[in-house]
């Protein structure tokens, strides 16, 4: 230090600058020091990167990330901006108020320069994303059940939340296939029926067919009691059998409009196609993002750990009651993890004679499943051959109660076995020593197979009914033609009892059990068994198997009746006041909560599951059974998809050659090839960035042991230079 600085310094004050040799630190025009070579070579990420120098160290060497001073992360962000003003808007970088002003003069100042026109594009671009946003801003208000959704997340957080965006959905997609379903089949019907456009009906033209196989009675003469109409009501029988609810109520070829023909066969089966191929769009639209989340809170425990102290906190959440639920879920989260690493433990120190037991209980307990489902599933079989075969007698040699336990007994096992599984899966999982959260994926998937499987096993025995006979109008008619006259209407009728039944458990559940148990719990607290049986929970994983069960009946019985996805939409939207009203008075909220990504995303794969499940049995019946020769528009066709090889042999020559080089082996093969090539592709695409994140993880990993490092030197040099002007 200089004597004229030294003199300008305050009397009584030592100077606290020390004398620096300056073969130790030399300043460079900016006032900062340049480290050493050696001392950038302490570091910890150089130590390491010196350890594996045949892998990474050529590539650092390029970059020169290690090996020399950078600049901050300010002006490496800003020169980022500064280059990408033109495209770019200055609200998506994370910077304060006054940089982004700076930001905005120096765009402003930029746009003088430019040319008249391209001074009009940016203009309109940025008042085009204004007028995009504002519009995106109006429609938020226009959401349904907006502010009922809001104040459910602000009371119950987003785990319940999610439960009730994921009715919304289901009511929307509901909405969206029967507007399809409308505007496809049922709208040309209704304008020629109801003379609104000069367009007349296309009556299908007769071909070889027996007349045994066109008879299709339908009782509905005579003298009817008054339950017959609740019946036929509940049923979808009687004076429902004849409208437009049903298959069987299109029996026309087409409509002839002044200038062209519409084909009703052909928009009937381009009906189910679309809403079918929609649906499976729309569920793997929204279930990526859920995706993307839950893989990358699977990849490591500690960051699960990290998540759930530093980020677990739902600030959704507003009542005193949910806080306090919200603090014992994550205590329990906690619990659970350190329970699964405990496991993770127990089966590394497993002994071979241990693992050899564990492995022979868990196979004997998953064959006790196995057998519970297939004593539901031959339940089930039984309930629907006894319901079909009784179901035939006239209604007037039955009382009213008989007839109705008969049209609903295949309901009724179905809705039993529901509700019995998974209880008696619950009991069992407890032995098979699985770790708390396998506990709960498991049980939810056999539960999810259950339910979906049942709606299977009664589709696929009514199709065993309706292709089996003892007479000879089996291979007539292709199809049991006594019992079932036109099966696809009968079909549709069992969707729509199943439909039906649902909607009538799910009321009664609530009236009858949750409210009088509230009022138990609420007014009878000091009795014992009041005190154990204790309020409802309002479990979201069991009331979200009950909506997709009924999401995939109406998947399956969109094709027999048209308009079964009008019925569900209604019947959705019944279900969200009754469970919204259900949560506030007479449920509590399950301690064992749902994150909202994880919800979603679990919630879209059953439902994705489900959507598969329907599926086969409307290729098998579309495919492989014969169409009804009594009702419907394929009643020239033997099977529906008939129709398709029948339109395409309308089409001119040079098309017909294109659609038949498409789906023919030829063509089929190498695109198969091609497609397995791409997979491939991304496959190792995936791989490859699968490596960078881990690479990058490790990089920040090494940062953060280098600020620890640098820290520690910084706290040292301190002390150092502390002691250095002690000693003068």
């Amino acid at each position: 230090m200089s004597e004229s600085s030294a003199s300008a310094l305050p009397p009584g004050r030592r100077s606290r600058q020390p004398f620096i040799h300056p073969e130790n630190l030399s300043l460079d025009s900016s006032g900062f020091s340049s480290p050493p070579v050696n001392f950038l070579q302490e570091l910890p990420s150089y130590r390491s990167i010196a350890r594996r120098r045949t892998t990474i160290l050529s590539r650092d060497k390029q970059s020169g990330t290690l090996l020399k001073p950078t600049d901050s992360y300010s002006s490496q962000l800003e020169g980022g901006i500064t280059e990408n003003l033109n495209s770019q808007s200055i609200r998506k970088y994370a910077l304060n108020i006054s940089e982004k002003r700076r930001l905005r003069n120096i765009q402003e100042t930029q746009m003088k320069y430019l040319s008249e026109w391209d001074q009009w594009k940016r203009y309109s671009s940025k008042s085009w994303k204004r007028f995009i946003g504002k519009a995106r801003e109006m429609t938020t208000h226009l959401e349904l059940w907006r502010e009922d959704i809001r104040s459910i997340e602000g009371k119950f957080g987003t785990g319940i939340q999610s439960y009730f965006s994921f009715l919304r959905f289901l009511v929307l997609l509901n909405l969206v296939i029967f507007l399809i379903i409308f505007m496809l089949v049922l709208l040309p019907v209704l304008l020629t029926k109801y003379n609104i456009t000069n367009s007349t009906f296309v009556v299908i033209p007769s071909q070889d067919t027996d007349v045994q196989c066109t008879v299709y009675p339908i009782s509905s003469s005579g003298l009817i009691y008054f339950y017959s109409y609740v019946i036929d009501l509940l049923s979808g029988t009687g004076f429902l059998e004849e409208t437009c609810l049903f298959y069987g109520h299109y029996t026309i070829d087409g409509v002839k409009f002044q200038n062209f023909t519409y084909d009703l066969p052909l928009a009937y089966l381009l009906s189910t196609i679309a809403y079918l191929a929609l649906s499976l769009l729309w569920i793997v639209k929204r279930s990526v993002e859920g995706f993307k989340i839950n893989l990358i809170r699977s990849e490591e425990h500690f960051q699960s750990y990290c998540n759930k102290i530093f980020a677990g906190w739902d600030f959704c959440i507003t009542n005193r009651g949910m806080a306090d639920l919200k603090h014992s879920s994550l205590r329990y989260e906690l619990r659970a993890d350190l329970e699964e690493e405990r496991i993770r433990q127990k089966i590394a120190e497993r002994t071979s004679e241990e693992t050899i037991r564990i492995y022979s209980l868990r196979l004997f307990l998953n064959c006790i499943v196995l057998a519970v489902l297939a004593a539901c599933f031959y339940a089930i079989y039984r309930a629907t051959i006894f319901s079909q075969e009784h179901m035939k007698k006239e209604i007037d040699k039955m009382v009213f109660g008989e007839n109705l336990l008969i049209l609903y007994l295949p309901s009724i096992v179905i809705t039993l076995a529901n509700f019995i599984t998974p209880m008696i899966f619950a009991k069992i999982i407890h032995y098979e020593d699985y770790s708390p959260g396998f506990e709960i994926r498991l049980t939810i998937l056999r539960c999810v197979f259950m339910r979906l499987a049942t709606i299977c096993v009664l589709v696929f025995t009514l199709g065993s009914k309706i292709t089996s006979c003892d007479n000879y109008s089996c291979e007539l008619c292709g199809y049991n033609q006594k019992l079932y006259p036109c099966w696809e209407t009968q079909v549709g009728q069992e969707m729509y009892k199943l439909m039906i039944f649902d909607l009538i458990i799910i009321l009664a559940v609530t009236l009858f059990v949750d409210f009088p148990r509230k009022l138990l719990v609420t007014y009878c607290s000091s009795w014992k068994l009041i005190q154990c049986w204790g309020q409802q929970e309002f479990a979201i994983p069991d009331n979200v198997l009950g909506i997709v069960y009924g999401q995939t009946i109406c998947w399956i019985g969109a094709f027999f009746s048209p308009l079964l996805p009008a019925i569900a939409t209604l019947k959705f939207i019944i279900i969200f006041y009754v469970k919204e009203m259900s949560l506030l008075y007479t449920c509590r909220p399950s301690p064992r909560q749902f994150r909202a990504s994880n919800s979603n995303f679990f919630f879209l794969l059953v439902l994705l599951i489900g959507l598969c499940l329907a599926i086969i049995p409307l290729t098998i019946s579309m495919a492989r059974i014969s169409s009804s020769k009594a009702c419907g528009p394929f009643t020239n066709f033997n099977t529906t998809w008939e129709v398709v090889p029948k339109t395409v042999s309308t089409f001119p020559s040079s098309l017909q050659s294109l659609v038949y080089g498409v789906t023919s082996e030829a063509f089929a093969v190498p695109f198969f090839m091609i497609i397995c090539l791409i997979m491939f592709y991304f496959i190792a695409l995936a791989g490859a960035h699968k490596r960078v994140v881990v690479q990058l993880r490790e990089q920040l990993s090494l940062e953060s042991r280098d600020k620890r490092y640098l820290i520690q030197k910084l706290t040292e040099a301190q002390k150092d230079i502390k002691n250095r002007l002690d000693w003068q």
